[in-house]
């Protein structure tokens, strides 16, 4: 009888980290099944239903047939819709032959990746910053570098420790803003700077829409040797629809679109056509849920602080809070993970989205402001259990 070969998954699946965010909620759904009541401020998915004028959309779609492969490029139609959005918003000039739709920004990341790297080179990225981004690099087998930002700073990149960062392998700086998981802003002669650094850049604006009180800038407003991800997750509370895309520099649409066409095919027709009316009459549901999700944020900060948690920076964009928790504990996943079971409350653990966020918690306001409001009592009543001399020392210290 031959021996068969021993049943091991290849290096790369072996090795590649999970995604902490997933196995905290993984486990508040496991408590869920025993009958706890589980208040989720751990994931970054918006609580609100698509806006009924794109589910509309999708049924006349399907009513008229549109379910079957479109263009691998993407629906002529939503990508002329993308690049009057960029036009109208940033002022940026896109062609629709730059535009690669997918299903999701992953993919998009996966491609641009893929595209752009070469095993060994180099790609800059912040610490802290999206869990799924260096796990994409090493996927590939190419070196994510990551440089510190400050939480003083508001978590953004200094242009000149990217500046000493840069090796002869450099080949882009990525650049989250908002950003996941701080959900604060680069400041736009910062972005202007990194984009004068040489590299390509890699902008993820995924997190444009939902501003408070600034404006968000586009990369494309300072340089074309860059690529954009951005989708409707979001802005438009559609995670379930897989739908994002890409803008690229022309030498680039080539490669991308045949690495679309062997591992994608193409994104989904159905969540393209609704992707179109996204863009064209959404825009007053992106403003009503931009809205809560300020009141919502103003609320969890103060309360935050009020339980005393450090915020150096607001926040002025995204749906997160990442807060300084050093006091609680030397470790964010224990600490994370214990508030889940004493407190029924999910939370992410800084150490998730690198080692400079380690003793920090990011905290998600994608829930109703009731639910939010019962998080934040259960996390004080469980300070006052398992912290006492912190949480008196923050409560004599309150205003009074």
């Amino acid at each position: 009888m031959t021996d068969l070969t021993p049943s091991i998954p290849a290096e790369r699946a072996r090795n590649i980290p999970s995604f902490i965010v997933m196995d905290v909620l993984e486990k508040a759904h496991e408590l869920e099944a025993k009958g706890r009541r589980i208040i989720h401020m751990e994931i970054g998915e918006p609580d609100f239903p698509t806006p009924p004028c794109i589910c509309e959309a999708a049924e006349k779609a399907i009513r008229a047939g549109h379910t079957h492969y479109t263009h691998s490029l993407g629906l002529i139609e939503l990508r002329e819709a993308i690049c009057r959005h960029y036009l109208e918003k940033y002022g940026a000039v896109v062609h629709p032959d730059q535009v690669i739709v997918t299903s999701g920004t992953s993919p998009a990341l996966f491609m641009i990746f893929s595209a752009l790297l070469d095993p060994g080179d180099e790609i800059i990225i912040s610490d802290p910053h999206y869990p799924c981004y260096p796990n994409f690099a090493h996927f590939l087998k190419a070196r994510p570098i990551p440089v510190k930002v400050q939480e003083d700073e508001g978590f953004q990149y200094r242009p000149e420790d990217i500046r000493k960062a840069i090796s002869g392998r450099t080949k882009a700086v990525l650049i989250n803003s908002p950003s996941n998981p701080a959900g604060t802003l680069l400041a736009p002669e910062r972005m202007a700077a990194i984009a004068g650094l040489g590299p390509y850049v890699v902008s993820d604006e995924i997190y444009h829409g939902l501003v408070y009180g600034e404006k968000e800038h586009s990369i494309l407003e300072f340089t074309e040797r860059a690529f954009i991800l951005n989708g409707f997750s979001k802005a438009y509370a559609m995670t379930g629809w897989r739908l994002g895309y890409l803008i690229a520099p022309k030498d680039f649409v080539r490669p991308l679109q045949k690495i679309q066409q062997n591992f994608f095919i193409s994104a989904g027709s159905v969540s393209q056509w609704a992707g179109v009316t996204a863009l064209t009459r959404a825009g007053e549901d992106v403003e009503r849920m931009r809205a809560v999700y300020n009141e919502r944020r103003k609320y969890l900060i103060g309360r935050l602080r009020e339980l005393g948690f450090i915020i150096k920076v607001e926040p002025q964009g995204a749906f997160y809070v990442l807060v300084n928790a050093k006091h609680l504990a030397e470790s964010s996943y224990e600490l994370a993970f214990e508030i889940l079971e004493k407190a029924g409350v999910g939370v992410s653990p800084g150490i998730d989205f690198g080692r400079n966020a380690e003793g920090y918690l990011r905290i998600s306001y994608a829930n109703s402001l009731d639910n939010i409001k019962e998080g934040l009592d259960r996390i004080e009543t469980y300070l006052k259990a398992c912290c006492p001399v912190t949480a008196r020392q923050h409560s004599e210290a309150r205003p009074k």
